[in-house]
């Protein structure tokens, strides 16, 4: 059954956006990761420009955090102070990358940068990723203890210092500003939360315990995503409601199961599986960027 996506400006099988929003919170539930940066690929290989499925994509991160953040929040798990720095820079970050967003749209370079951007940034995360999970497995094997979180810097001697007492940490607020600047960016040019990013700095460059990063995590990337969405659809009218709303509905269902999946497997071979899958999706458009298209022309009729 077709179904006319307004913004996008294209009719799409109504049971393909509902099962790869099913397919996608499936794998978000499994691997314990808002699945933006693998939805926004997906939406690609499916035809929807990728200006719509940047923009559209940042509302199914909205849906999945907002759950998420109060889960942790009722727990005690969410550093407010943390994240309200974090959320400072991530409001300029996304404000900025919206702006960049619409320069690169006005000369029509942003197809090529998304997929660019998406290609460099799996491809870096995936090999990390099968590492990490490699050097885990083989110390489970040889039982070895997990090393040091983070090491001390330079970054560390950096000015206007701030402590955050339910972090247990005392250091520049100028780190969390930063991290969040350039999250947001990310957010706004990739539709992404970030949380695959943000988290892993949060551990081994800031030093939060592990138990306040995804709280404190989620907290920023709601409103972040918010105003990425607010932005878009204001600024540059790429949010296809229609198309948030059907992957919002596959993915709520698919999580529940993925979560029953996710919990059964060991975390170093779900790192492994993700690194895998990361790497699966970089390397396919990887290929859309280099293989000869079958229409080497168009034309663009003036509206």
């Amino acid at each position: 059954m077709q179904i006319y996506l307004p913004i996008a400006e294209l009719s799409v099988d109504v049971f393909l956006l509902l099962g790869l929003g099913a397919g996608i919170g499936f794998l978000s539930g499994m691997f314990g990761v808002g699945g933006g940066f693998l939805m926004t690929p997906l939406l690609i290989f499916i035809g929807i420009p990728p200006a719509i499925a940047v923009a559209t994509q940042a509302n199914n991160v909205i849906a999945s955090s907002v759950s998420g953040c109060f889960s942790h929040w009722s727990r005690g798990n969410v550093d407010f102070k943390m994240g309200g720095i974090l959320l400072a820079g991530g409001f300029a970050g996304s404000t900025i990358g919206v702006a960049l967003f619409a320069l690169l749209r006005d000369l029509g370079q942003i197809d090529l940068v998304i997929n660019l951007s998406y290609v460099v940034l799996l491809g870096t995360v995936g090999v990390l990723m099968l590492l990490e999970g490699t050097r885990a497995l083989l110390r489970r094997r040889r039982k070895v203890g997990p090393g040091k979180l983070h090491a001390h810097t330079w970054l560390h001697g950096l000015p206007l210092k701030t402590r955050f007492r339910r972090s247990r940490l005392y250091i520049s607020a100028l780190l969390p500003f930063a991290i969040g600047f350039g999250v947001g960016v990310l957010s706004a040019i990739m539709g992404v939360g970030g949380a695959f990013i943000l988290v892993p700095l949060m551990i081994y460059l800031l030093g939060m315990p592990t138990a306040m990063v995804v709280g404190t995590s989620l907290f920023q990337i709601i409103f972040v995503s918010a105003n990425v969405t607010f932005l878009q659809a204001t600024q540059n009218q790429t949010v296809d409601v229609v198309l948030a709303l059907l992957l919002i509905v596959g993915g709520v269902v698919g999580a529940q199961f993925g979560g029953r999946v996710g919990a059964k497997l060991p975390g170093d071979t779900l790192r492994l599986l993700l690194g895998v899958l990361i790497l699966g999706v970089a390397l396919r458009l990887s290929l859309e960027l280099v293989v000869r298209p079958e229409d080497l022309y168009s034309l663009g009729i003036p509206g």
